[in-house]
């Protein structure tokens, strides 16, 4: 069984301040080691229930956030920023489970530490068919696309409550308790890693057992999101397929739920230029 991992890093245990996150920030090599011991275990735990191939994505930041020599497993590693498929880069239907981990909450939600949806100077708020979406429910629409069910996920109670609806019967590991945007109450960074580990032995167990379900996205797939400005929903409809629906609101829909997201991620990336990052 082949494993496409797509990682994060405000989900990990320990992780509750932006410098753990942010390259050049002097707690950031912190951040690295601790999420490089996450994956690790995810990794682990992969090839302990039966996976043969584990694909990571790093989807944190600049994207190479992990010390190659360290990855276990002889596991593959896409790094690098300007990603055409962003945090789904690599994925394809010869997988057969989609792990997410050290994934967090989306902006509009409950408090979750770091929360944002992909640029938190540009989106306040997502929605997938009418629910409440972080990253996790975004990038459900590429492995809905691929029919590969997400199996195991990774982060506080919020982030496993926003993307149970989209990764039924999947196994999770609760990392932490968010105390608000900016504290949490975290598992020893050891204790994290057995479960981690276990969870995603877990996860390979439901996979093989045909358990775990795809994301359930429906077609047409609806992408609505709001934005901090209304130049920046100006600036998004530039991108194709993506309509204007409020004065800060925009739409992205299809029969094509891969084509949705890539539309997504052109918008993620002409925004920036109207003030968010």
């Amino acid at each position: 069984m082949k494993v496409w991992m797509s990682l994060d890093m405000e989900g990990v245990a320990g992780v509750v301040d932006w410098d753990q996150c942010r390259p050049g920030s002097a707690s950031y090599a912190l951040g690295c080691a601790l999420l490089q011991d996450e994956v690790n275990a995810a990794i682990e735990g992969a090839i302990a229930g039966g996976a043969t191939q584990v694909v990571l994505n790093d989807s944190h930041s600049r994207m190479a956030n992990l010390d190659p020599r360290r990855i276990v497993g002889e596991a593959h590693y896409i790094s690098g920023g300007h990603k055409p498929m962003y945090m789904m880069q690599g994925l394809d239907a010869s997988f057969d489970a989609v792990f997410l981990v050290g994934y967090h909450g989306s902006i509009s939600g409950k408090p979750s530490t770091l929360s944002h949806t992909y640029n938190p100077e540009v989106f306040t708020r997502a929605q997938v068919g009418g629910i409440d979406v972080g990253e996790s429910g975004i990038n459900a629409l590429v492995a809905e696309h691929h029919r590969v069910p997400i199996a195991f996920v990774t982060g506080d109670v919020v982030t496993w409550e926003e993307t149970e609806p989209f990764a039924p019967g999947a196994a999770h590991v609760v990392t932490k308790e968010s105390i608000t945007r900016g504290s949490a109450h975290s598992l020893h960074p050891t204790e994290s890693c057995r479960l981690i580990r276990a969870g995603a032995e877990d996860a390979m167990a439901r996979v093989a057992a045909g358990s775990v379900g795809l994301p359930g996205i429906t077609r047409p797939g609806v992408l609505d999101l709001e934005l901090a400005t209304a130049d920046m929903a100006d600036i998004a409809t530039w991108a194709r397929g993506v309509d204007r629906t409020g004065q800060r609101s925009v739409r992205i829909s299809g029969d094509d739920l891969l084509e949705v997201y890539r539309s997504f991620v052109a918008v993620t990336y002409i925004t920036r230029q109207a003030g968010g990052r």
